[in-house]
């Protein structure tokens, strides 16, 4: 089957250059013809104007073969393949020079009315879609190929090179629903003049007037290089008139030449939040990755997989994903699978609670760094599960720790968060005491640097709320947010988890390492701003409805607690919180309490937890 789709194929190529051929061959008749008819008034043919005919149609097939003139799909033609025609034209004249040169039948006057012609005949040809699309459509164009749907009027601000190239792929094909009605560009220069015929009519200060005039479906950003300080900028100014807003994710579509209306996206928190996204030179900080057995807890989870990402370009001498759900683990080890096919990758299915699994792991595969990102996340779940809070994320943190010490783990990381600082809830208590723990372990080991990491919301992770807003404007509302004024930190997957992989480059023990989130969001804003870029407006169209304080939410975060202080680090974005000092005989006998009690099924676990964090406010609302 793939033999004769593949036959019909090139039979389907031969058959359309053999019809452009032909077409090629009868322009070079109609403009002889032309300029017999313009110079003396009349056609007449004799031996010598055929062999005139014979040397320029065969200077035309050589010359636009010789300039990749056949090659060109003239869809996406430009400026460079127009330039390539009259480059083979160029050439049949020289041809004709030389045959004047050699019979004086015919004249300069002939060969430059027959040049001309020759031209614009052949360019007909090639561009005759796209001409018969303007005259057509004109300022509306259907989309789909003109299935009766009509196209989505935009507005494009950008006159670069992405928003070149978008408007280009506008006006050229007949799959995409888009139609450009005008450009904004902050360049006063280019104000007044036009691309592809798509007038630059303004600057971004001209938003409000020219969604007025156009009244436009969509605003484009298609600045994708653009400073993200930048990009807040005009989209505070988008949020003022009643219109859906996507952008251009990343600047490698300019460099490709290939910004297309597939890569547009909605507006994300990232271009909200107004900074830079953090960059990390990992290939400087990761020497201690390098031909070393990794081993990842909570390796399919959202910072776990994306630590196996980043992990598995640097050359470690094993990777093992440890994981007890099965469907994620599966998911990054098919991904890894595909983009390191050389990669050692060992997936395990098994939990941290079982302490004679991780024991086994520890002595078969010797690991010698660990990150340790299992565990149970879900504030509102672990309230009214805190039993299932301290077996998992306690206990299986002790397991973990306890192996690599005993094992010789050189370098132990414990992902942790900033809901350990005075924690409103049982999970940010249980990550505290895992903090605990790691530090006293620290503390004692003569072969284990053990380090805590934390960091407050990261962006796309499970449970987070941006993918929860998106999805609730998706089907009308409403958007809710549990307090008017509830704030969070705010960074995304890849830069915490670079920041966790710098700091495990620091680790010497027994450290805290605090993150710099940048500033605060405040969540309502928040919903707001996502509301108004889809093109609606709060709580007319969506409704945001406040429904209160989760049990064991807090109306902000702290990344330190007040007896801690902080030493810095030489990235500025990491930081130490000084160590406090822990009394750990009363730490491991409470940790034997807590065990009993957690496998006991007691009710009273949350004010058994707060005796061991004193800083832990106890909410006993689903008591």
């Amino acid at each position: 089957m793939k033999g004769n789709a593949k036959r019909d194929m090139n039979r389907l190529k031969l058959t359309k250059l053999a019809l452009v051929l032909l077409y090629d061959l009868c322009a070079v008749v109609l403009a002889m013809l032309i300029a017999l008819v313009a110079v003396d008034g009349r056609v007449w043919v004799d031996w010598n104007v055929g062999v005139w005919f014979a040397v320029e149609a065969v200077a035309l097939y050589i010359s636009f073969f010789l300039c990749g003139v056949y090659k060109v799909l003239y869809r996406y033609a430009g400026i460079i393949d127009v330039l390539k025609i009259i480059a083979s034209v160029f050439l049949v004249v020289c041809a004709g020079v030389v045959f004047i040169i050699f019979d004086k039948v015919i004249t300069y006057r002939h060969l430059i009315i027959f040049a001309v012609n020759l031209l614009w005949i052949t360019l007909i040809l090639r561009f005759v879609k796209r001409i018969y699309g303007i005259v057509r459509y004109g300022t509306r164009r259907v989309a789909h190929g003109g299935v009766g749907e009509e196209a989505i009027n935009a507005v494009i601000i950008g006159a670069g090179g992405a928003g070149t190239a978008l408007i280009k792929e506008m006006q050229t094909t007949n799959k995409v629903s888009y139609y450009p009605l005008c450009i904004l560009d902050d360049d006063e220069y280019k104000v007044g003049k036009s691309i592809n015929g798509v007038n630059i009519v303004g600057t971004t200060a001209d938003i409000d007037r020219v969604v007025a005039k156009y009244k436009p479906q969509e605003i484009i950003l298609a600045m994708p290089s653009a400073p993200k300080k930048e990009i807040k900028r005009i989209l505070e100014l988008c949020k003022n008139v009643k219109c859906k807003v996507k952008t251009l994710p990343g600047t490698y579509q300019i460099l490709n030449g290939d910004a297309k209306v597939a890569d547009l996206k909605d507006v994300e928190i990232t271009d909200l939040l107004g900074r830079e996204q953090v960059k990390v030179n990992l290939d400087e900080i990761m020497g201690y990755i390098e031909n070393k057995v990794v081993l990842i807890t909570g390796g399919g989870g959202s910072i776990g997989s994306e630590l196996c990402r980043q992990i598995a370009s640097h050359n470690p001498k094993q990777l093992i994903i440890f994981d007890i759900y099965e469907n994620n683990a599966y998911d990054i080890q098919q991904e890894l699978r595909r983009k390191y096919p050389s990669l050692n990758l060992l997936t395990l299915i098994a939990s941290i609670r079982d302490k004679g699994k991780v024991e086994d792991v520890f002595d078969k595969y010797r690991p010698e760094i660990v990150f340790n990102a299992a565990a149970h996340k879900h504030v509102p779940l672990m309230e009214t599960s805190p039993n299932e809070a301290v077996k998992n994320n306690v206990f299986g943190t002790l397991n973990v720790a306890k192996a690599a010490d005993k094992y010789g783990v050189k370098t132990f990381v414990q992902i942790s968060t900033d809901k350990a600082v005075n924690p409103t809830n049982v999970m940010g208590a249980t990550k505290r005491i895992c903090e605990m723990i790691i530090q006293t372990i620290g503390k004692h080991s003569k072969t284990t640097n053990f380090v805590a990491v934390r960091f407050g919301n990261v962006l796309g992770s499970n449970g987070s709320v941006i993918p929860l807003f998106k999805q609730q404007i998706k089907e009308g509302g409403p958007v809710t947010v549990t307090h008017k004024d509830i704030i969070r930190y705010f960074m995304t997957i890849p830069e915490a988890v670079s920041l966790v992989l710098q700091a495990g480059a620091y680790a010497k023990g027994g450290q805290i390492f605090v993150l710099d989130m940048g500033e605060p969001v405040k969540i309502y804003e928040l919903a707001e701003n996502l509301i108004k870029l889809s093109g609606l407006e709060p709580n007319v169209d969506i409704e945001i409805k406040c429904t209160g304080l989760r049990p064991g939410e807090k109306l902000y975060e702290e990344r330190l607690m007040d007896e801690e202080g902080m030493q810095t680090t030489p990235n500025g974005l990491i930081n130490i919180a000084n160590p406090i000092r822990l009394d750990e005989e009363f730490l491991w006998s409470m940790l034997d309490k807590l065990y009993a009690a957690a496998y006991d099924e007691t009710t009273e676990m949350k004010s058994l937890v707060a005796e061991l964090v004193p800083t832990y406010k106890v909410d006993n609302r689903n008591d």
